[in-house]
């Protein structure tokens, strides 16, 4: 037994008065900051993250700006240069559809970087702070992919296949669920767990590096289930340009791991 994405009466159309037209997709991008802006505050409480209000909503405004810019130059770099280069205009169409999330985070780490030098906030202790609740908007995130029956995983036989208007006839992984499992509650658990009843949160970097480890790997396992994108098709066969792109990531998260447990006696407080 196969599901069809109708079977569930979704529509990417949320809400429609007259001209006005609220999608899913929005309303994931609203209640990812939402939540994620609230947890962040929770997370102030608890310390030692050293911020003001103020520079918490700040924060998370510029956060928004380089996520979306970052998103976008990152899908037109990562995915589709060649066509974008024929088609300049059409970058600004961000309505059309095309984020990276790889380059979401290069946008977010320039607005880090930017903040934490002009507000004299350390770097770590900031990016902790985002680390920890990014997962919230990528399980709303990956949930409006599925709905929009987008990102779609590749054909299978699975039980719980699902047949996508936009996939063909045949049944595929909805891939998108099991990124909203992994890197959406799978690793907010883990961090909120963390940040929450342990002594990690005093240990600068650390979550930081596990996010990127956790992001890094959960993705390059779904990679493996998710169709890749057509214009761009498998590397070397099996891979994808997801998996290069995480390649980085878990890097990343590796070194900063290692350099975070070496610079910070707060695991032995």
């Amino acid at each position: 037994m196969y599901y069809n994405l109708n079977d569930f009466f979704l529509d990417p159309i949320a809400l429609k008065l007259g001209p006005i037209i609220v999608r899913w997709y929005a309303l994931a991008y609203i209640a990812g900051l939402f939540l994620g802006w609230r947890y962040c505050a929770l997370l102030l409480k608890r310390g030692p993250f050293v911020m003001e209000p103020q520079q918490l909503e700040d924060l998370l405004f510029y956060a928004t700006i380089g996520v979306i810019i970052g998103g976008r130059l990152g899908y037109v770099l990562f995915y589709n240069p060649v066509y974008f280069l024929y088609n300049p205009l059409e970058i600004l169409m961000i309505w059309r559809g095309g984020m990276s999330f790889h380059g979401g985070l290069l946008g977010v780490s320039a607005i880090g970087l930017i903040i934490s030098y002009r507000q004299n906030i350390p770097l770590f202790p900031l990016t902790d702070l985002l680390a920890a609740a990014a997962p919230i908007g990528l399980f709303f995130g990956r949930i409006a992919n599925f709905i929009n029956g987008e990102l779609y995983g590749r054909v299978s036989n699975v039980p719980w296949a699902v047949i996508f208007p936009n996939g063909g006839p045949l049944p595929r992984h909805p891939s998108q669920l099991y990124e909203a499992a992994l890197e959406g509650f799978l690793l907010f658990t883990l961090l909120g767990a963390l940040a929450f009843f342990t002594k990690v949160r005093h240990c600068a970097g650390i979550l930081t590096s596990l996010f990127l480890l956790g992001y890094g790997t959960t993705r390059a396992i779904v990679e493996f289930f998710r169709e890749p994108d057509p214009q761009l098709g498998f590397f070397i066969e099996y891979f994808t340009m997801g998996h290069l792109l995480c390649l980085p990531m878990i890097v990343a998260g590796i070194i900063l791991f290692i350099f975070s447990i070496k610079h910070s006696s707060g695991l032995n407080d």
